[in-house]
């Protein structure tokens, strides 16, 4: 007879409730703009500081990836696909794409080389214009490729790694933690810039796999985490995201938040994973007594509002494409 033992679960602490009213809140402001209310929130924190949208896939920079690196190029073929968003999320940068695809055209396996490629970034940074977002920190390859600058290792990275072979392992596997062990054994990736990478690649068509599926904490999620709960229980910081994720409608129903989902999608482990990594930056201010894992105390970007609109789109597998238009 099998017994099972029932596993002890996470003790929140109070900054379990800042995060479900900062992700509230922070979802509201994305519908605000949208709508073209002002103010977007009378919250002194959001205000004043940049944080991330609720959902990954609405930032800036993920709807740049979308619409004008998947989904803008219908001749592109599935390993120039690859390459693309690859290449796009190595600098994650909107700035460096539109240099590059100004100066060599379609950016493809065919246009794009190492030595032209190299050249242009080269001069620009020449020029001291920033290449890299950052966003992410990313080791440079120099004693995996051998060259001075980071671009050049990354980019030798690209020209070595990405082809047809890369492509059939993906497009074969049976999962999303299938992907992410394939990209995580990429020079210099790691497990953090692995998983994004993988979520970036499962918003084409190239795989379709449930965002639900597979998380990897983030440091930034790890220091939220540690905030948000006194103890994880028999949980680890993965089962908690997960179980966080699937207790978000009861949480919201709990602290009677009217939580405006992405036209029906709720927050998925994605979501939730980079929700504690905001957490943790909104909580230095609104919690200052709490400490995370590295103890920070500041919040280092301010928020600057930008001028150009953005026009919302995402993956058409998702289905709610449609309902924009009637915002």
């Amino acid at each position: 007879m099998d017994i099972l033992i029932k596993r002890k679960e996470p003790v929140p602490s109070i900054v379990l409730d800042t995060y479900w009213r900062f992700a509230a809140e922070r979802q509201n402001i994305f519908f605000n703009r949208i709508n073209g209310i002002s103010p977007l929130t009378d919250d002194q924190i959001l205000i004043k500081h940049k944080f991330t949208n609720a959902y990954r896939a609405s930032d800036r920079v993920s709807q740049y990836l979308i619409k004008n690196v998947i989904y803008n190029d219908s001749s592109s073929s599935e390993l120039d696909t690859l390459l693309r968003i690859l290449f796009f999320k190595i600098f994650n940068k909107i700035s460096t794409w539109e240099l590059v695809e100004q100066e060599i055209g379609s950016i493809n396996i065919k246009q794009f080389g190492f030595k032209k490629v190299n050249k242009i970034l080269t001069e620009a940074k020449q020029s001291n214009e920033t290449i890299y977002s950052g966003a992410y920190i990313m080791t440079s390859g120099r004693s995996i490729f051998g060259y001075e600058t980071k671009h050049s290792n990354h980019l030798s990275l690209l020209e070595e790694h990405v082809n047809p072979l890369l492509l059939k392992r993906i497009q074969n596997s049976r999962s999303l933690k299938e992907v992410y062990n394939i990209l995580l054994h990429i020079p210099t990736f790691g497990p953090f810039l692995a998983y994004q990478y993988t979520i970036d690649i499962n918003y084409s068509n190239l795989i379709n796999f449930n965002e639900m599926d597979f998380v990897v904490p983030g440091p930034g999620a790890r220091d939220g985490i540690r905030k948000c709960f006194l103890s994880l229980g028999d949980y680890s910081e993965a089962d908690v995201i997960r179980w966080v994720t699937e207790q978000q409608e009861s949480e919201f129903k709990r602290l009677n938040i009217n939580f405006k989902c992405l036209w029906g999608r709720p927050l998925q482990l994605i979501d939730c994973q980079n929700l504690f990594c905001e957490t943790d930056k909104y909580a230095r201010i609104a919690h200052p007594d709490i400490q995370g894992i590295s103890d920070r105390k500041r919040i280092k970007q301010i928020y600057k509002p930008v001028d150009n609109k953005i026009t919302y789109f995402y993956p058409p597998k998702w289905d709610i494409n449609k309902y924009i238009i009637f915002i």
